[in-house]
């Protein structure tokens, strides 16, 4: 049986249907953003629909709450949820330390409050995200609109001092910028490497106009690789190796059937 999905997309599928077994009825869970979790979104729904699985859930961003809507799940208030027991989310950078870059969907500041207020994080990814040291990707931090130039100039002054290798600060969307859902601009850092994670996010947190940053430290306790041959790896932060585990491709024929506009 062939399948018809991008091999990006497969190591996308077998990492949420990995966390999926982490999900346990009368959860609740926080659902990231973004392509991987997107698959995610659409698996709880296959399974509600399918399997009565039952849930509770917030999402991370608008665009999440509309796929998940769509789909006929029901999205709450975090403040109503109060504590969660587990979220799920993509990412777009990770490294040995279980550091990672989120946000590159502008949705950071949402996805940190809900990640926190998580028990349990578990990051859904592929290998091309793993990283010696982050700082490939651009990193994103969310600034306040008033004096936003003021704030970049000061971001620009603070990387003077960080153990990076790149310093170029751009406004995302440039003359037309890009704005969060809680109404924000994204400053995208291309750093090419950060040396110490953990003091450029003190220092960057420490310029008024910053509201947060896409570095998320200190946070996963697990992390699943997926790959083009239904092999998902996943990684706790207690463990020092990867486990796999194989996925006959033929178990998700009828929840693409079900998703073929989706795909």
């Amino acid at each position: 049986m062939k399948l018809d999905l991008a091999p990006a997309e497969i190591g996308k599928l077998t990492s949420a249907r990995r966390a999926l077994d982490f999900v346990k009825p009368d959860m609740k869970l926080g659902l990231g953003t973004g392509s991987t979790a997107a698959w995610l979104v659409k698996l709880l729904a296959y399974e509600m629909r399918e399997n009565g699985l039952k849930f509770d859930a917030c999402a991370t961003s608008s665009a999440t709450t509309q796929l998940a809507e769509s789909l006929g799940i029901k999205i709450n208030n975090i403040d109503e949820l109060g504590q969660l027991d587990l979220a799920i989310d993509g990412a777009d950078e990770f490294d040995q330390n279980f550091n990672l870059i989120k946000g590159g969907g502008a949705a950071l500041l949402q996805e940190k409050i809900v990640e926190t207020a998580a028990d349990q994080l578990i990051i859904i990814t592929d290998a091309s995200k793993q990283v010696k040291h982050l700082g490939a990707f651009a990193l994103p931090i969310e600034i306040v609109k008033f004096g936003s130039e003021t704030t970049q100039r000061l971001v620009e002054h603070t990387l003077a001092d960080q153990d990076v290798d790149g310093r170029i600060v751009t406004r995302r969307g440039g003359k037309s910028p890009v704005e969060t859902d809680e109404g924000h601009y994204i400053l995208d850092l291309q750093l090419d490497r950060i040396g110490n994670p953990r003091a450029l996010s003190t220092a960057l947190l420490n310029i008024a106009g910053v509201v947060e940053t896409g570095l998320f430290l200190d946070m996963t306790n697990s992390i699943i690789m997926g790959d083009y041959n239904w092999r998902a790896l996943i990684k706790s932060d207690d463990s020092l190796n990867w486990v796999e585990t194989y996925y006959d491709m033929s178990i998700f024929s009828d929840f693409l059937k079900g998703n073929k506009n989706e795909v």
